[in-house]
């Protein structure tokens, strides 16, 4: 009987180092909302605690920042295992998806109010994913066929 088990050699490195990529980049993206340098104030004043476009681009507010460091600590504990990184990027593929289209309705391009998912963000959002998606169910697919051989 064959295990289909995937083992932990060489070629599944890039899925780990993806999941590495995605969880510095999103948490040096949070922790950089936090910095007032990086995040330009709205043109009209918007009563939104934390509410500014990170290096003029990207809406953010504080909520959104704390999910990206969270999501960025995740990515970083994800990198420390194959499965961990596995699933972490499947995940991140399905939310961040959901995210980019979320931001494209009018409706809930605020996620109802908490977080800024309009403008830049969807482009991001959607890039993030497809980056995650590749590397969630792609590459990860091929470790899977590779260990049934």
């Amino acid at each position: 009987m064959q295990s289909t088990s995937i083992s932990t050699s060489a070629p599944t490195s890039p899925i780990r180092y993806g999941a590495l990529g995605l969880g510095l980049f999103f948490l040096l993206l949070g922790l950089a909302g936090f910095v007032p340098a990086f995040v330009v104030p709205p043109e009209h004043f918007i009563p939104n605690l934390g509410f500014g476009y990170l290096f003029g681009l990207f809406p953010t507010n504080y909520f959104h920042n704390a999910i990206g460091i969270l999501v960025g600590v995740w990515g970083l504990a994800a990198f420390t295992s194959l499965t961990g990184s596995i699933v972490f990027t499947r995940i991140f593929a399905i939310v961040y998806a959901a995210g980019a289209i979320l931001g494209l309705l009018p409706f809930t391009n605020t996620l109802f109010g908490l977080t800024p998912l309009f403008g830049a963000n969807v482009l991001l959002n959607a890039i993030v994913a497809g980056i995650a998606f590749y590397y969630g169910f792609v590459k990860s697919s091929e470790v899977k066929a590779a260990a049934i051989k």
